[in-house]
């Protein structure tokens, strides 16, 4: 589900200038040297993945979406960067009337990706592709980072539930985004009740410690909390003294408590001793949720222990140690004249460092095995080979200026669990290694 299906008040506001100053000087100088109107193409990949993964996640498409239809200068935008004097007056009035007019092609958000693989392509005329650099890689880097960790938290978890609850360890707003994209990595709900009204992802949340400290007994907060939310909801557990804390929860909510929450100790030894108390107080249908600084190594770890769900926070929105995905977007042909017939010219730098980039533009397929599993990434240039047709990975999202494939959250969702389960099962190995596909280029 995503807000336009929920009918919610939450237009983007503009985005003209989550943008660098280089893009406007470069606008200034292609206007007056009269190049800025040559159609030109540019591509959104990264040369690697971050060491160790062997996958990438694509999340922040349906965000990149609204950012390019609120890309407008007005006047109060207009205002600032006329007296700062970034641009002259006719940029000034060239971009008054800024609307992007071009075509964007893309992978559908959810789906994988690999290094070189051309996530996003942007066509249209030098000037209206080149502002955009900024806010799309400052979408598709932040919330594909998330989407990678919250995949791989999701493998670890093998089903059992996770709740994203990282919203006071990151930005305010950025949380947001966070909770959006660890949704698309496959999780299930998130604690932050800006993402649950943005996105209509699922909230939850129940108390904290300052709860149980606020009363004058555990007995008495777990009562309070019980007489007001149902023997449904979830305790907290491990204030004081854990056994007596799920002895006193049973003893107040009955065997239809809903579950008990952990958060400190030795979570795999707690776990345990927990579950065999519930189900001697009678407790059997109660179940453990377990939180505490996890990502997706502790998860795993955790695999054994009788646990049914997982919050997790500080590891989640920040990538689990991988906050950006490295990538960028790079103009990679143009025409040689502003004539809309002017062929286009494949342009590359040339640049050592592991910096340089392939000219053209691209499509990409997954090539599979004769039992449906991808073996390699194919990207090339010119005609798709007949074999590979119907396995293209690029989709139209952006047609002439409109966009044309908003879709609800829960179809990037469903997309990505769907593409992961058709890589090689050592996709979801957490030990290091190289990207599970290799890129060939055609």
């Amino acid at each position: 589900m995503n807000a336009a299906d929920l009918g919610l008040p939450v237009d983007v506001p503009s985005t003209a200038l989550f943008t660098d100053q280089y893009e406007l000087t470069m606008l200034q100088a292609a206007l007056r040297a009269g190049t800025a109107d040559r159609r030109s193409v540019f591509e959104v990949f990264t040369r690697r993945l971050p060491e160790g993964r062997r996958y990438g996640v694509l999340a922040g498409v349906g965000r990149v979406l609204d950012a390019v239809e609120n890309f407008r200068f007005d006047p109060a935008v207009l205002g600032f960067l006329r007296e700062r004097g970034i641009v002259d007056e006719p940029t000034l009035e060239w971009l008054a009337g800024y609307r992007f007019s071009g075509d964007i092609w893309g992978y559908p958000e959810g789906e994988v990706y690999f290094p070189g693989s051309p996530v996003l392509r942007v066509e249209g005329s030098f000037a209206e592709c080149v502002l955009l650099e900024t806010v799309i890689l400052s979408i598709l880097n932040h919330d594909s980072a998330i989407a990678a960790a919250a995949s791989r938290m999701s493998a670890a978890a093998a089903g059992r539930r996770l709740i994203e609850m990282g919203a006071r360890r990151t930005h305010e707003l950025a949380a947001v985004a966070a909770s959006r994209a660890a949704y698309v990595g496959g999780f299930d709900s998130t604690s932050d009740l800006a993402a649950g009204f943005r996105y209509g992802i699922p909230t939850v949340g129940t108390s904290a410690h300052a709860f149980t400290l606020l009363h004058d007994s555990e007995r008495d907060a777990f009562r309070a909390q019980v007489d007001s939310l149902g023997r449904g909801t979830t305790l907290l557990v491990d204030t004081y003294d854990v056994a007596e804390a799920v002895r006193t929860a049973v003893e107040i909510a009955g065997p239809e408590l809903g579950a008990v929450r952990i958060d400190s100790g030795d979570l795999l030894l707690v776990a345990h001793r927990v579950r065999a108390q519930l189900d001697e107080l009678g407790a059997r249908d109660t179940r453990i949720v377990v939180t505490s600084d996890l990502d997706e190594y502790a998860i795993a770890s955790l695999a054994a222990a009788p646990v049914d769900a997982y919050g997790v926070g500080t590891q989640l929105v920040t990538g689990s140690g991988h906050p950006t995905c490295s990538m960028v977007y790079k103009l990679v042909a143009r025409a040689a004249s502003a004539d809309p017939k002017a062929p286009l010219v494949p342009v590359a730098k040339k640049s050592l460092g592991g910096k340089a980039s392939v000219g053209g533009r691209k499509w990409a397929a997954r090539r599979r095995d004769a039992d449906g599993v991808a073996e390699a990434e194919v990207i090339g240039t010119g005609a798709v080979p007949d074999a590979l047709a119907a396995d293209q990975l690029l989709v139209e999202l952006v047609k002439g200026g409109e966009v044309v494939a908003r879709e609800p959250l829960e179809a990037a969702r469903a997309r990505h669990i769907a593409a992961r389960a058709g890589l090689p099962m050592s996709a979801i190995q957490l030990s290091r290694g190289e990207p599970v596909l290799p890129t060939e280029y055609l």
